[in-house]
């Protein structure tokens, strides 16, 4: 008996403790706000009604899964007014001629198929469109009003509280989808993670075979997929952390490092790029030879050496706007890696995103060391060899 009523059950939540009540309460706040604020908006208009019950539904995609395509906003303001102009069309043109039944059924089928066309599918909507339908005699008398003013101050007022607490409670809405295959280097090359496995046509393949609306973005998907292979590769060759194949005694600078010696220093341990440290030991920039040819208008090979020596040489002015220091032509804050973090994670920022070095930190955020894509590659072959071996 306890299987059968298990198979029914969709399974537990991977959302911990945590983001349940961080849901919880931003549905809590988004409804309270909503509410104040459309009362005082609506009531010096013709609009009797200021709250629907289809917003309570927004708010669990909106705080719930931020995520979903369905949440996004154009997903809620579209879906809710679009399926209530539609269900108000409905009883305008049929309310008097046919079943009550008949036209809600009318309502909701038209509001589906009008949020499939505008790309605006969201569920609630279909509740918007039923509102609209069975909600009464003030509903009915308040007619596209009612949508016009109610559905559309409730939608966007519950999208501007979702953004707001959303991006405060560190849930980045509205959710931008991220392109992780397109290649840094501008060629039609495929990013190296994915010439081998499986490959973003396969994908579409799939989902056009699936032949179903998912609550989750193809982006996303595709994303959970490399995410699980790099997961199943850390179980099949063990897990080697960062701390394991860094380089640590590593050539650095200051923010007020001359370029001349920031340039020398590179020279003489032939790297391509120095960490650039504060006084803590917490990394604040890198400077890399890219850095020295962009400033220094190297872009051209005609006379470099002349140039480049121009750029290197103080000016022996106060105020200029020429860089003197590492500082002036970093890169701010650079993408790093902690020294407990697995090597495969690091392979789609060297292989797809372009990343040479990785300046690798401790808990305390503090530089200790750097991996290159030579100290990765030896490392991934070395597990691969081991694992022949045996």
């Amino acid at each position: 008996m306890r299987a059968f009523f298990d198979s029914w059950l969709p399974s537990a939540p991977t959302a911990n403790r945590r983001e349940q009540l961080r849901a919880s309460a931003g549905a809590l706040l988004g409804i309270l706000l909503t509410s104040l604020l459309s009362h005082v908006l609506l009531q010096n208009t013709h609009a009797s009604i200021f709250l629907v019950a289809p917003i309570g539904a927004s708010s669990v995609l909106l705080f719930a899964l931020p995520a979903s395509p369905l949440a996004q906003p154009w997903s809620v303001v579209g879906g809710n007014v679009i399926s209530g102009l539609v269900g108000t069309a409905c009883v305008h043109w049929f309310g008097d001629s046919l079943p009550l039944p008949v036209v809600a059924g009318m309502a909701c089928g038209g509001a589906i198929a009008a949020m499939f066309v505008m790309r605006c599918l969201h569920p609630p909507g279909g509740a918007v469109a039923l509102t609209t339908v069975i909600g009464g005699p003030a509903v009915h008398a308040a007619g596209f009003e009612f949508v016009l003013m109610t559905v559309m101050a409730d939608s966007i007022l519950l999208v501007l509280m979702a953004i707001t607490y959303n991006n405060l409670t560190g849930r980045g809405y509205p959710h931008v989808q991220q392109n992780a295959h397109v290649n840094p280097h501008a060629t039609k090359d495929a990013v190296p993670t994915v010439r081998l496995g499986f490959k973003p046509e396969d994908l579409d393949a799939v989902l056009k075979q699936h032949n179903q609306v998912l609550d989750i973005s193809r982006d996303d998907l595709e994303s959970l997929f490399m995410q699980t292979e790099q997961r199943a590769y850390q179980r099949r060759f063990g897990i080697i952390h960062c701390a394991d194949i860094m380089s640590r005694d590593i050539v650095s600078a200051e923010f007020g490092t001359s370029l001349e010696d920031a340039w020398q220093a590179m020279r003489k341990h032939r790297v391509v790029c120095l960490p650039v440290l504060n006084r803590a030991c917490r990394i604040i920039g890198i400077v890399t030879q890219t850095d020295f040819l962009h400033h220094g208008g190297l872009d051209s090979y005609g006379g470099i050496r002349q140039q480049l020596r121009r750029f290197l040489r103080k000016s022996g002015v106060t105020h200029t706007e020429k860089a003197e220091v590492v500082g002036q032509i970093m890169t701010h804050h650079p993408t790093t890696a902690r020294v407990d973090t697995p090597i495969i994670d690091l392979v789609p920022l060297m292989a797809d995103s372009g990343f040479h070095h990785i300046p690798i930190v401790d808990e305390e955020q503090r530089f200790v060391g750097l991996i290159t894509q030579s100290d990765l590659l030896a490392a991934l072959y070395e597990s691969r060899f081991a694992e022949a071996a045996a």
